[in-house]
């Protein structure tokens, strides 16, 4: 069968490769359509990131690069594996694409997304969702009832939004600001929407990416090169500044921007992977009692996801900007993310 695999920094291949096979316990997923993600750009341009390299292998998996990319994805299962139940061949399922230990002590304590081992599918190891098929352990497959694959596919990025949102606390009818209109943002927004945010301002300087913001949640859109965003926030909030801020950017002056916006007591929380150790002034943090809160992917996070979709609550299909073929993958998918990613949200591949 086909996969793209990653063999290095801007050096992605379509390759033949063998089928994978269902041992027990597992189920092989037809896959769809597969998102590219923004960490799959920040291995394409700065990696290996998360991608284990040339003599250190991951250890879950036991793999090194190449390995097979694409971990947002969503298909029909093709196979199942000795002792699999629950699920049927030709159901539609997304993948939640983790490896995790178990054994840990994040992983005893129910926060698998935190393991000390962690991986994902699609990045460590032989399986991913830029291929005809992949096998994953049934403990990571999520049905999808009637809801279409290529909305499946989204709800893995969408779960990123709402973990980040669940893990906030912030207040129903609290003040929301949310630094970057990429896709990230995007899918903050709509999960703080979703989930009875009060007032939703975003924060975003590129004109298409502006004019996103209010399809997918927010009240009011700020210009950074053209207003002081702090004070304008505040000004929106009678002086307060907002509840919670998410930071989905990953830029220096946009964390400190972040900081500066929120309430005394208030939180950020950072959502970005970041392609460089970030820059923060520790007495904005102090002076305000600041807290930072880190959020990593989701745990447990799936199948609310899947609701807030079949429900209708979130409009997922506004996010799909273009359909690409995997021999398309690089040109047609990363390249234009990269060099016109004001024109696009989400790009589904069909393996």
């Amino acid at each position: 069968m086909r996969a793209a695999r990653y063999h290095g920094r801007g050096d992605i291949r379509i390759d033949e490769v063998p089928e994978p096979e269902a041992g027990p316990g597992q189920v092989k997923v037809a896959v769809d359509w597969c998102g590219i993600c923004g960490s799959d750009l920040h291995e394409f341009l700065e990696g290996p990131l998360f991608i284990p390299p040339p003599g250190s292998p991951h250890p879950l998996t036991g793999e090194t690069l190449p390995v097979v990319m694409g971990h947002e994805f969503a298909g029909t299962v093709a196979e199942l594996g000795d002792g699999v139940t629950g699920v049927s061949v030709g159901d539609r399922v997304a993948v939640e694409p983790y490896y995790v230990c178990g054994t840990c002590s994040a992983c005893q304590a129910g926060r698998y997304n935190i393991c000390r081992s962690l991986g994902f599918v699609g990045l460590a190891g032989a399986q991913g969702g830029f291929s005809e098929r992949c096998v994953v352990d049934q403990r990571w497959i999520h049905p999808l009832g009637e809801l279409s694959t290529d909305l499946g596919a989204l709800v893995e990025p969408l779960a990123v939004g709402y973990h980040a949102v669940r893990l906030s606390a912030l207040p129903k009818g609290g003040t929301a600001v949310v630094f970057g209109a990429g896709p990230i943002g995007l899918v903050t927004m709509a999960s703080l929407k979703a989930t009875g945010a009060g007032q939703i301002i975003s924060v975003e300087p590129a004109a298409a990416r502006k004019g996103k913001a209010p399809g997918a949640g927010a009240d009011v859109v700020l210009d950074p090169t053209e207003v002081d965003v702090p004070t304008a926030v505040r000004d929106l909030t009678e002086g307060a500044g907002a509840d919670v801020a998410f930071e989905c950017a990953g830029i220096d002056a946009v964390l400190a921007s972040a900081i500066g916006s929120v309430r005394p007591g208030g939180t950020v929380v950072n959502v970005a992977i970041w392609g460089h150790a970030a820059t923060v002034d520790m007495n904005s943090l102090v002076i305000s009692e600041v807290a930072v809160l880190g959020s990593l992917a989701y745990c447990g996070d799936h199948p609310d996801t899947i609701r807030l979709l079949t429900d209708g609550i979130v409009d997922a299909g506004q996010f799909i900007t273009a359909r690409i073929g995997l021999d398309e993958l690089v040109d047609g998918g990363f390249r234009q993310l990269i060099e016109h990613k004001d024109e696009h949200v989400k790009i589904l591949v069909h393996p």
